[in-house]
């Protein structure tokens, strides 16, 4: 492609509304351009990068044995409402009526839509397995779009469902596509790593995430280096403590203390004098409108997704203050296990402790060496709380570590939850009628173009790994007037299109120094740069933009030169 032909707007100026260096580069490289909140246009150059990874996709997921299809973005109120979805999924869910005055929603996923697709071609186990999986356009109205395309409202997919006859024939679909994802991203010259996760709105008893490494990833992951256990902060597991033996000789007596308009662990620790780690939390939850009390130790911090996991509950939020003095008999603030009457579960971070300080469920009062057993019951010990460094792998005997990720793939173990709900059943060998069991995976396809480019740059730009970059090559004669100059570049870019190279060819009538920082703003991975100076000699310039260097090579020898570095370097991805 000649650069004087393309639509390529490169910019010098940082984007005042870009927060990460993705969003930035993006738009400074001319891939993209915001229309309105949470929605972007792609450019020619960005949609290349696009469809470089749609094809390492179709690719692997092809290998896996799925079929790809292309489902309607627009789906009927009635699928959601029969799977349970349509109240449940919020305000995400974008809803509309027709001119029939028909309820619809746009997909932001089709969990429903292929469910249905599959319950009315699918009758017997003769015709299981099948692995379905489209690229197609979402959209979730996300309440603050932010990120550029990494969380945007309106954004590309691919989506697999998988449909088994049996939990066996479910687990090795899973793990067809467990592989496969690992080849798409290894393909897409990307440092990740994947980890167990909760499953969230989509349901499930088992995920993965698919996390690419980056400071600026909005989520934490937790990974042992001993092992190869590694969870999302939302998933990751604390190892149930071994239960020390306590005596009751070392219980001290239970005292009432007022504490006036005390209510924060830090105010209690200060006006008691204690360590926040010697104070228990007692947090009222609303499961499904019914009241829980949940404890843990004052320095730790609950994880609500465990609780909800734990309790099983459709839905879960803090108790409002009514909930709250009903189960108490005290205003926020001074809840307490003694006494109370509702379902007690601990964390396990209070299972080994004695003469706690907690609330005393009385406005105003806390009670002192508060004991298990003796003061109060737990009616089960849990995992509850937010894994911290310096905890123990809950797998061996490791220790774990925090880094940041970027969430672009994620794989679940639907089960039922969607086959059982609509109906997608199947007749057996025996002729009996059987539920199909689901699975499902994910891919954002901006996310992980972005994501490459957060881990990927430099002050000058993006650079790209080869399998990714829109251009393998751009030709950059260092001046267009000088007639050998344009002639030898003119060669190596027809010589290098007749290879199948990917190539720009800089022909603008511009200085030096503003086509080499174009080249490096986009990312181009290799620049052949060829002026009056060396071509003199017979020679051009190679430059390498990832690591700086640059070589010369005869005129006759550098295009053999850039297929090798282009071929090792996909290999190397592969």
């Amino acid at each position: 492609m000649r650069y004087s032909e393309m639509h390529l707007p490169t910019g010098r100026e940082i984007p005042s509304d870009a927060e990460v260096i993705s969003n930035q580069l993006m738009i400074r490289a001319g891939m993209i351009r915001k229309l309105t909140s949470g929605i972007y246009s792609y450019l020619p150059l960005g949609y290349r990068v696009i469809r470089k990874v749609e094809q390492i996709i179709r690719e692997e997921m092809d290998k896996a044995g799925a079929q790809e299809v292309h489902l309607p973005m627009v789906q009927p109120a009635e699928l959601w409402q029969e799977s349970g979805r349509w109240n449940y999924y919020g305000k995400e869910l974008l809803r509309f009526r027709d001119r029939n005055d028909r309820d619809y929603c746009l997909g932001p996923t089709h969990e429903e839509v292929i469910t249905d697709l599959v319950r009315n071609d699918i009758k017997t186990y003769r015709q299981l397995p099948r692995n379905l999986y489209q690229i197609q356009t979402k959209f979730r109205d996300e309440v603050r779009p932010r990120f550029g395309v990494m969380r945007c409202r309106e954004f590309g997919m691919k989506d697999a469902y998988s449909f088994d006859a049996d939990e066996a024939g479910a687990e090795t679909s899973y793990e067809k596509m467990f592989a496969a994802y690992n080849s798409i991203f290894r393909r897409c010259g990307l440092k990740y790593r994947p980890v167990e996760a909760d499953s969230g709105s989509i349901g499930g008893s088992f995920s993965h995430e698919f996390m690419v490494m980056a400071e600026s990833g909005e989520d934490a992951i937790v990974f042992c280096e001993k092992c190869s256990y590694a969870a999302n902060l939302e998933k990751a597991e604390i190892a149930r403590p071994e239960k020390n033996v306590h005596l009751e000789k070392d219980w001290l007596p239970m005292e009432s203390i007022e504490t006036p308009a005390v209510r924060t662990i830090e105010e209690v620790s200060a006006f008691l004098n204690v360590l926040p780690r010697q104070i228990v939390k007692t947090l009222i939850f609303n499961a499904d409108g019914k009241p829980c009390a949940v404890l843990i130790r004052g320095d730790q911090e609950i994880n609500e997704i465990k609780v909800k996991n734990y309790l099983g509950a459709a839905e879960l939020t803090l108790a409002d203050d009514d909930m709250i003095v009903k189960a108490t008999g005290a205003p926020r603030g001074f809840a307490g296990a003694v006494g109370i009457n509702v379902k007690v579960i601990a964390d396990y971070s209070i299972m080994n402790l004695v003469n706690m300080v907690t609330g005393a469920n009385k406005e105003d009062y806390h009670l002192k060496n508060v004991n298990i057993g003796r003061d109060f019951q737990v009616a089960f010990f849990a995992d509850l709380r937010v894994s911290e460094p310096g905890d123990a792998c809950p797998r061996c005997t490791g220790a774990i570590k925090f880094v940041r990720g970027i969430e672009v793939g994620h794989v679940f173990k639907l089960g039922t939850k969607y086959s059982k709900a609509m109906k997608a059943s199947y007749l057996d060998r025996d002729g009996k009628e059987k539920i199909m069991i689901m699975g499902c995976y994910g891919i954002g396809i901006g996310r992980t173009v972005a994501a490459c480019i957060e881990q990927n740059f430099d002050q000058n730009g993006i650079i790209w790994p080869m399998p990714l970059a829109p251009y393998a090559v751009i030709v950059t004669p260092v001046n267009i007037n000088e007639p050998d100059v344009m002639k030898a570049s003119e060669d190596i870019y027809a010589e290098l299109l007749a290879c199948g190279v990917e190539v720009i060819l800089d022909d603008r009538d511009e200085r030096a120094g503003v086509k080499f920082k174009d080249a490096d703003l986009i990312g181009i991975p290799l620049r052949i740069v060829v002026g009056l100076k060396n071509l003199a000699q017979g020679y051009v310039e190679l430059k390498i933009r990832r690591t700086g260097k640059s070589s010369l090579y005869a005129t006759g020898d550098v295009v053999r030169e850039v297929r090798k570095i282009i071929t090792s370097e996909l290999n190397e991805a592969d």
